[in-house]
């Protein structure tokens, strides 16, 4: 990083956001939780999204923007996937269902915070 990068500490605290939501992830996978309930539940991605929304503002009209906006929307749109999943675990017949809807927005979420911090560490935008 340059040290006259007028960007440089917004996107330092972008890789932290990322490392925050990639330890979740870590967790759902070495632990008996599931990807998409640390990455939900656990306090390193609800850190992760205060933080998104505290900062969001001063990355307005930079490529940092579509970051913040990529982290917001992956945690946002696990919600209801995770919901949907524990209502049909209640069910007791659609559990099998449940826990493939489970596993498949996990990967969503692996893939979504994989792809986000590569493009960060290669100063690119993601696409909106």
């Amino acid at each position: 990083m340059n040290e006259g990068d007028p960007l440089a500490g917004l996107r330092a605290w972008t890789h932290v956001i990322y490392a925050l939501h990639a330890w979740t992830v870590l967790a759902g996978i070495l632990t008996p939780a599931l990807i998409v309930t640390a990455f939900l539940l656990g306090w390193p991605s609800i850190i992760a999204v205060v933080l998104n929304y505290a900062k969001r503002a001063e990355a307005t009209g930079t490529f940092l923007e579509s970051h913040f906006r990529w982290q917001i929307r992956t945690f946002w749109f696990a919600v209801p996937w995770a919901l949907l999943g524990a209502i049909l675990w209640l069910t007791l017949l659609l559990i099998p269902l449940a826990v493939v809807i489970w596993l498949v927005t996990g990967l969503w979420v692996t893939y979504r915070v994989a792809r986000g911090w590569l493009a960060l560490a290669n100063g690119r935008p993601l696409p909106a």
